[in-house]
């Protein structure tokens, strides 16, 4: 019989309070553009805007910073938006034919940076209609709702149906007023003989109240109709009889003239006149790109202005067999006349102009295009019409993101000269609400990597993450779309220019699903705030090594090559060619400036980058070894092939995956088979074997307590072993105890770490020169391997990082020379963390002697992900922080360690375990904050700090007075609208509504994987087909252990990590 003997820790009161005051997570806001719009509206009173998606989400946004949330219950498409102007009230009409109210109502006063916050509100729902069906039909089709038009008053809403009838509806109560419906019969009888014949009027296609005389709307049908009703005395008091199918209507602002637009492409103008009922032919006809068939106008706007001409803005109408898949909206005043050619669906559009009663112009000042893919304004009062850069809602995914990296405390002057590289800033025509948030302490930068071969820099500092420079590196190269290759340009040219003077078509709008050339994605970043220097690696090997300047430039890039495979035979890459260099200077514009381009060879995706900028160095590894470069003497320093013999999937690249798909299966048939042959193994129950087992754990101290899982060691002839994982810099103790200087490690797929010992010019005791002086200049830089390290398991390295003799991470460079942060202890032993897909580990410098580890794939079946360590502050303590390990795993949640100890501290629920791409695009802050991607186009942004929170926090002054939300406990949580939550498992990290009532997930979007390619760390796709073979007991009990247990299994860490499980054979 053989017992196991551990020691469990008790509750620690005071730690408990401690951690609380430490960590608390929280989903605060989401960055970028919704995914999937599906409804726009314009609050003109209150400057407010609203989106509306297909996943049920409401998003209300006004000046930057000013957003509200909201989610219907069911997650169903929101097909129109209507606000009541100036009242903070909002309808929204779904996909299912129901009707809701919205609310901006009070929310409880919060503490923020310890200043009692009071005004905040939040968007509520308080109300929901669906209009019953007609007795005597089935089918419910003829109530369905097409068109809804809320009256000026704000107390009556138009519902126009796909039977014809229109209802009416009392506002806020939300009741129908059965002695107002409007049916298509009552029109009929209205009509002359020869225009009835027997035919249907169609469905309600239009609604519009007259600009001048309130309780008369223009009712116009699907077949071309169009009715002036008197709601008042309940009749028609004009007929224009349409004979083309109507799209939409619009008055012009006097109210003698409306307009309205057709299938066939065109519009016609009608004049309201007194004293004639019937209205055959309209003032005017025009079909504006004929005379071809062309395609419907959509919606139509006729705005006034003061200089006589009217805008007239609409989309669609181009002709359907030349630019029928263009995406358009044509602008037309006097003869200027543009087509705004974008590269997603137009949803709908808005102008802002004037609405007062007194003013005779509309005189519009913008126009707000909401796009399938993004948000575009055009500025109306400047000459020419051109775009404005906006603040909030940018598309993250103009082009796919690939890669992101995040910088805390930006200097002030390295944020100066981004800002003044980007786009110069206007003002924004939707400035509704004021932002309560208090302005952050520091200024924070979100880099992105795209597909496109772009790298852009946002501000996130606050909700709003705005764009502040887009850095391109495909000038760098020779790519198939080179600007010296285009096309004479069309101005130059008048016969080319006659040629496509029509339709005058302009491209707007920034997102461009497509690549010029797939080689140019970028893999990683890496940026040093101090020195202006930042590293970017692509997917054909290509690492470019940049600086900032203020200045444009044309000069020509430095490049050199480094071999990885140091010449090994029997490897011959089938993967992609490498991008060709300019060999000609080349104009790079104010900003980051290539100063040096590093190409890999093979020209595999590069999946680890590290910069130190003190010491002038950089490395890089791909999925056949990694490589040190000196970039101030442009002197490759090592090269170091990783790639075990039987790794010939790594020669394959990305795009040959296909080709690896009958020895992939084969592996994985051969890995089920031995796991089920071991599986039926362990099943002996012989004395004997029971002795044997038990003396082998005691000989590997690899004993497995019953809360762990048995892990199977990882073949060594795995495919892609070589891939380098993590690469860190580190000035530590490597060859002994009494001597530091810097480091370099890397660690690869297979397990294997390596640590080289540098020696850099100029870098000792003192201080480091960052040019170097004359004699140092012809000095080059040494890399001598130090300690060689194999983990047991051959899990793949994560991350590494080096602790100093407290225990803490060591500064970044530049931050002890300059004092910049506190120095690093270099009197005790250093340590360094090495974390692996499933244990984290501490070995002692320079021994790499283990000291203590925590295996997290055993105790929790989950592997790791991402690591970072990140500083925790205190809530009631100002001056107490820690520095906590943060591990993100495959099921997508969030475990805490302290360090150096990894004793577990919270564990948190954050990502749907479904959602791959999500947790692949996790990045982490160093104040205890991330992101991640919900969709394509949003980050998902969340706080495990108790102190650090970035949410919106806003008011709006209304025109009626602000209701409290029902009492709650005053947990309060921002309303995530992509459907990515999991149910918490601790009490303190339950959502709550506004209500009080606690969340219920929405169903899920789940978003799309991202493609990386296979010799990518950010593919978390498993290769083979894992198998545990027969369920074990531990298995079981994993599933039935309860909460309490679960978190007590976490606390469970013996003291000494160091000495083996005492077991007793009876």
């Amino acid at each position: 019989m053989m017992k196991f003997r551990f020691r469990r820790q008790g509750t620690d009161p005071q730690r408990e309070k401690i951690k609380q005051e430490l960590f608390a997570f929280n989903k605060t806001v989401e960055h970028g553009f919704p995914h999937q719009p599906s409804a726009l509206a314009f609050d003109p009173k209150l400057q407010l805007m609203a989106i509306g998606t297909k996943s049920g989400a409401i998003k209300v946004y006004g000046a930057p910073g000013v957003e509200f949330t909201g989610l219907h219950k069911d997650t169903t498409a929101v097909t129109q938006i209507h606000f009541l102007p100036g009242q903070g009230r909002l309808l929204s009409l779904l996909d299912d034919n129901t009707i809701h109210l919205w609310e901006l109502v009070a929310g409880t006063p919060r503490d923020v940076g310890g200043v009692k916050r009071e005004g905040v509100i939040c968007l509520q729902e308080v109300g929901s209609y669906s209009l019953p069906g007609r007795p005597g039909i089935e089918s419910c089709s003829a109530t369905r709702v097409t068109v809804l038009l809320l009256l000026r008053s704000c107390d009556l809403l138009c519902i126009g149906t796909e039977g014809g009838g229109v209802y009416f509806l009392e506002l806020p109560r939300l009741s129908l007023k059965d002695s107002q419906t409007l049916l298509q019969d009552q029109v009929t009888q209205s009509l002359p003989d020869d225009y009835r014949c027997g035919k249907s009027l169609g469905p309600v296609e239009s609604l519009q109240e007259h600009p001048q005389q309130s309780g008369k709307i223009l009712i116009g049908y699907s077949r071309g109709l169009v009715v002036l009703w008197d709601l008042s005395a309940r009749h028609a008091e004009q007929l224009f009889l349409g004979k083309q199918q109507l799209e939409s209507l619009v008055w012009e602002r006097s109210g003698n003239l409306f307009v309205s637009s057709h299938n066939d492409g065109g519009y016609s103008v009608w004049a309201v006149t007194n004293g004639n009922t019937y209205n055959h032919q309209p003032v005017s006809s025009t079909i504006p790109y004929g005379p071809f068939p062309c395609k419907a106008i959509n919606k139509i706007l006729w705005r006034t202005t003061q200089t006589g001409s009217p805008v007239l803005l609409y989309s669609g109408g181009m002709p359907r067999a030349s630019y029928g898949d263009r995406h358009c909206l044509t602008i037309q005043q006097d003869k200027d006349h543009v087509t705004l050619d974008f590269t997603s669906r137009v949803i709908d559009f808005f102008t802002v102009h004037s609405i007062e009663q007194e003013n005779e112009y509309d005189d519009p000042s913008a126009l707000v295009v909401l796009l399938e893919e993004e948000l575009v304004v055009i500025d109306l009062q400047t000459p020419g019409w051109p775009t404005l850069p906006t603040p909030y809602l940018a598309p993250l995914h103009s082009s796919a993101i690939t890669c992101s990296f995040h910088i805390s405390s930006v200097p002030p002057k390295l944020w100066e000269r981004l800002v003044n590289a980007g786009r110069s800033r206007c003002s924004w025509p939707i400035c509704g609400g004021k932002n309560l948030a208090p302005q952050p302490k520091q200024q924070e930068l979100l880099l992105t990597g795209h597909e496109d071969g772009t790298v852009r820099f946002w501000d996130a500092s606050g909700v709003a993450l705005t764009p502040l420079y887009k850095l391109s590196t495909a000038n760098v190269f020779h790519t198939d779309c080179d600007p010296s290759d285009d096309p004479q340009d069309p101005s130059d040219d008048p016969d080319m220019q006659q040629e496509e003077e029509w339709p005058p078509f302009r491209k707007v709008g920034c997102f461009d699903p497509y690549s010029d050339d797939p080689r140019l994605g970028i893999q990683k970043i890496s940026l040093c705030k101090y020195s202006n220097k930042l590293v970017v690696a692509g997917t054909a090997g290509q690492v470019i090594v940049l600086g900032l300047s203020d200045e444009r430039s044309d000069h020509l890039v430095d490049v050199s090559v480094v071999d990885l495979l140091q010449d090994r035979e029997g490897f011959t890459w089938k993967g992609h060619d490498r991008l060709e260099p300019r060999l000609k200077p080349a104009p790079f514009p104010p900003g980051f400036q290539p100063l040096v381009l590093v190409q890999c060879l093979p020209p595999a995706s590069v999946t680890a980058v590290a910069l130190h900028a003190e010491w002038n160095l950089i490395s890089f590894g791909t999925s056949h070894g990694f490589g040190l470069f000196d970039y101030h003497r442009r002197n490759a320093v090592l090269a170091r092939c990783t790639l075990h013999p039987n790794d010939s999937l790594a020669m394959e690249g990305p795009l040959s995956r296909v080709k690896s798909l009958k020895k992939s299966l084969r592996q994985s048939f051969r890995r089920i088979r031995k796991s089920r042959v071991s599986g039926k193994k362990r099943t002996i129950t012989t004395p004997t074997s029971k002795v044997q087992e038990a003396n082998a754990a005691l000989a590997e101290q690899e004993d497995v307590a019953p809360v762990q899982r048995r892990i199977e060691p990882r073949s060594a002839d795995d495919s892609l072993s070589g891939v380098v994982r993590c690469l860190c810099f580190a000035d530590t103790f490597l060859r002994d105890g009494t001597h530091h200087g810097p480091t370099l490690w890397a660690g690869t797929n297979s397990g294997s770490v390596y640590a080289y010992a540098l020696e850099v010019p100029g870098v000792g005791s003192g201080r480091v020169c960052e040019r170097g002086g004359a004699g140092e200049s012809s000095v080059c830089v040494e890399a001598v391997l130090g300690k060689e390290i194999q983990l047991m398991h051959r899990a793949p390295v994560v991350s590494i990082s080096v602790l100093d003799g407290r225990g803490k991470p060591l500064p970044d460079p530049y931050e002890a020379s300059q004092d910049l942060a506190i120095a690093p202890d270099m009197t005790n032993a250093h340590s360094v963390l090495i974390a692996s897909e499933e244990q984290l580990k501490v070995f002692s410098l320079p021994k790499v002697s283990a000291k203590t580890k925590f295996k997290l794939t055993a105790h929790e079946g989950c592997r790791v992900r991402k690591v970072a360590l990140v500083v925790f502050g205190s809530t009631a303590q100002e001056d107490y922080s820690e520095h906590t390990l943060v591990c993100l795993t495959n099921l997508g949640d969030m475990h805490l360690f302290n360090i150096p100890a990894l004793r577990p501290q919270v564990r948190y629920d954050c990502i749907r375990k479904e959602d791959i791409s999500g947790i692949a695009s996790c990045v982490f802050t160093k104040n205890g904050q991330g992101f991640y991607l919900i969709s394509p186009s949003e980050y998902e942004r969340f706080s495990l700090s108790a102190k650090v929170l970035t949410e919106p926090l806003c008011s709006v002054q209304l025109d009626r007075p602000l209701e409290p939300t029902p009492a709650s406990d005053g947990t309060t949580t921002q309303p995530q609208a992509n459907g990515t939550h999991k149910n918490q498992m601790a009490p303190d990290s339950v959502g709550f509504s506004p209500t009080g009532q606690t969340e219920e997930p929405p169903s899920a979007l789940s978003s799309p994987i991202l493609d990386t390619p296979l010799d990518s760390p950010l593919s978390c796709a498993d290769l083979t087909l894992d198998s545990t073979g027969e369920l074990t007991v531990e298995d079981v009990r994993d599933f039935l252990t309860t909460v309490d247990e679960a978190e007590n299994n976490l606390k469970n860490i013996k003291e000494e990590e160091g000495r083996s499980t005492g077991i007793l054979i009876n």
